[in-house]
C-alpha cells in the first residue's frame, strides 16, 4: 500500500464563500467538488473543505484524513499487522472506495482509493 496524497480537513459553513480563498492560497482551482451525504466537499491543494451546518458535518470531525492510497484492499492487512481495526466500510462513493480505521493510538483515519480517472486527473 502506498500513500498517494493526504488532506487536511477544514470545516466551513459555506463552500461558495470559502473556496475562493483557498484557491487563491494554493494558486489553483479545486481538484474536486461534490456532495457527500448532507455535506458538500471540495479538495484544493492539500485541503479538504467540508461545508454544511454542524448537524451535517459534526460526525466527520473526529476522523483524520482522508489518506488517499493506491490499494484500499491492503489497508485491513496493514491494520491487522499494526494493531488497528477497520471501523467502517469499505464503502463506495463518487470518488472511489473508502473505509474508516482506528489506529492503535486511537486516531480514526479515513482511507480512500480513488477511481482510475480521478487519480489520473488529480495526480497526473
Amino acid at each position: 500500500m502506498q500513500i498517494l496524497k493526504t488532506y487536511a480537513r477544514l470545516f466551513v459553513r459555506d463552500l461558495d464563500t470559502t473556496l475562493p480563498t483557498y484557491e487563491k492560497l494554493v494558486g489553483a482551482p479545486a481538484d474536486l467538488r461534490f456532495a457527500f451525504e448532507e455535506a458538500e466537499l471540495a479538495a484544493v491543494g492539500d485541503f479538504l473543505l467540508i461545508a454544511g451546518p454542524p448537524e451535517a458535518t459534526d460526525r466527520y470531525r473526529a476522523t483524520l484524513g482522508p489518506v488517499v492510497v493506491d490499494d484500499l484492499d491492503a489497508v485491513p492487512d496493514f491494520l491487522a499487522a499494526t494493531g488497528g481495526v477497520v471501523i467502517g466500510g469499505p464503502l463506495s462513493s463518487a470518488t472511489g472506495r473508502f473505509l474508516y480505521a482506528r489506529h492503535p493510538d486511537g486516531n480514526e483515519i479515513e482511507y480512500v482509493e480513488w477511481t482510475a480517472d480521478l487519480r489520473a486527473r488529480v495526480l497526473g
